[in-house]
């Protein structure tokens, strides 16, 4: 997601630029005038839901966003916090005369980044075509018109559906000790609000503003969640909870100060909804999940649709009606039911439910589940090339078909996104250009540290040869 000169290009769901590379008042400006001439045309006079994160001047750029959405005769309603993604999505998604959203917020990005995503009528991903279409729009200067909105409550409302999904009573009779880690980000007294709302023993931390997050990234991988690992520990927590910047993805560290993996904390969270919420149905994963979401799906008795990466590709499974969980690799998580688009939220409040209902600490949890589906080892690497080489790679790949990869002979070769390999033992590689960068990413997974590694290494041979 880039601005260059006078041009600005969307991503998949919006734009996202440095500060220091063009994104402003003025290019923000200039988006919502695109958005607000498409929609006041498809929908005049309906209404348009914007939220914002804790990011540099995000609250007044959501602000100025919203008068120029509202000078084209949309109604226009802006929270009056700084909220998660999901609260607009979900806002726009119960409302019948909703025809979007907008975020202020570029999610897990640093501090260094600005962003401005868009929602659908759904809550969901815009269409691509939505988005060309918009950029056709924008204008090379800003408007000078402005609306009047509406300031008010989204999050409260929100929050309320949020508590009443999970079983209250097993929180509150547990009452389990949780570290809530927000990232500085627009989780910020939320999620700690509400679990103290259901009995919960909550423990908050990078709460105070901060415009440079702390000098961390607000994205809930290692090493950003190295202080609440270790604050789990030093205050004798049940469970660790860390949003990404606009809580839209949580992850769960166990009492030990350990940090659950995707591959671990998703099909947990799986047996949950289906042993414990009774809902069945199929689950959609990218092409890049781990074997062990699959693996526990169909334990469950659960159908598995893979479709290749980017959460577009899933949303589009998801309008159909008996998926259950849409799951990105990344450890995003959809619940239909709820939205149809991620929710860090929904996922740290399942998270605790699960373990207040068991009983058991996160750690034993874990290893019951290893023990039915077994451990895989899995990791990814990204070979940052020039944009020559990544162009002549993409040229070659779809002619790649090798009948062997680091002494192993697949069972399946898939061109399906980029080059995937699928061997007897449920080990896998999988070999895809960037669609937005000079990147080609490597991803492996094994039931070994040095199968997996073998994997990537050989795979990433491939991709220097065919350069």
């Amino acid at each position: 997601m880039d601005r260059r000169g006078d041009i600005i290009r969307f991503g998949s769901d919006g734009w996202r630029a440095r500060y220091e590379d063009g994104f402003d008042a003025e290019g923000v400006a200039r988006v919502a005038d695109g958005l607000g001439l498409v929609w006041s045309d498809a929908a005049p006079g309906t209404v348009v839901y914007v939220g914002f994160d804790t990011r540099h001047e995000s609250r007044e750029l959501a602000r100025l966003a919203a008068g120029i959405l509202s000078s084209y005769g949309l109604v226009v309603r802006v929270s009056d916090v700084a909220c998660p993604t999901a609260t607009v999505g979900w806002s726009c998604a119960r409302d019948e005369q909703a025809c979007g959203a907008i975020m202020l917020t570029a999610s897990e990005l640093s501090c260094e980044y600005g962003g401005l995503l868009v929602r659908g009528v759904d809550g969901g991903p815009v269409s691509r075509r939505f988005l060309d279409e918009v950029e056709q729009a924008i204008s090379l200067a800003p408007p000078e018109s402005r609306g009047a909105f509406e300031e008010c409550d989204l999050v409260g409302p929100y929050l309320k559906e949020l508590a009443s999904v999970v079983d209250g009573g097993a929180i509150a009779r547990r009452a389990p000790r949780v570290v809530v880690d927000a990232m500085y980000g627009s989780g910020t007294t939320h999620l700690a609000r509400l679990l103290r709302d259901l009995g919960c023993d909550v423990v908050e931390m990078h709460v105070e503003p901060r415009e440079d997050f702390g000098g961390i990234h607000p994205d809930p991988v290692e090493p950003w969640v190295d202080a609440c690992e270790q604050a789990v520990v030093a205050q004798g927590a049940d469970m660790g909870i860390a949003l990404d910047g606009d809580a839209d993805r949580a992850a769960v560290i166990d009492e030990r100060g350990r940090l659950l993996p995707a591959r671990v904390l998703v099909p947990m969270l799986l047996g949950d909804l289906v042993m414990g919420h009774g809902i069945h149905g199929r689950v959609v994963t990218t092409l890049t999940c781990s074997a062990c979401i699959a693996r526990e799906a169909l334990r469950l008795g659960c159908s598995i649709t893979s479709v290749p990466v980017g959460f577009s590709r899933i949303y589009r499974e998801v309008l159909d009606a008996d998926v259950i969980m849409g799951v990105e690799e990344y450890g995003g998580v959809c619940v239909p039911t709820h939205l149809r688009e991620r929710d860090g939220l929904l996922v740290a409040l399942l998270a605790v439910e699960m373990v207040a209902r068991s009983g058991k600490s996160v750690s034993t949890m874990a290893e019951e589940l290893e023990g039915s589906v077994g451990t895989m080892c899995y990791a990814r690497r990204d070979l940052r090339l020039d944009a020559a080489s990544t162009q002549a790679f993409r040229n070659v790949l779809p002619g790649l078909n090798p009948g062997e990869l680091a002494g192993r002979s697949p069972v399946e070769v898939s061109h399906a996104d980029g080059l995937r390999l699928q061997f007897d033992d449920d080990s896998w590689v999988l070999v895809r250009p960037s669609r937005t960068s000079s990147v080609v990413r490597v991803y492996a997974e094994a039931p070994t540290k040095q199968d997996r590694d073998e994997l990537l290494a050989a795979a990433c041979s491939v991709v220097r040869r065919g350069i």
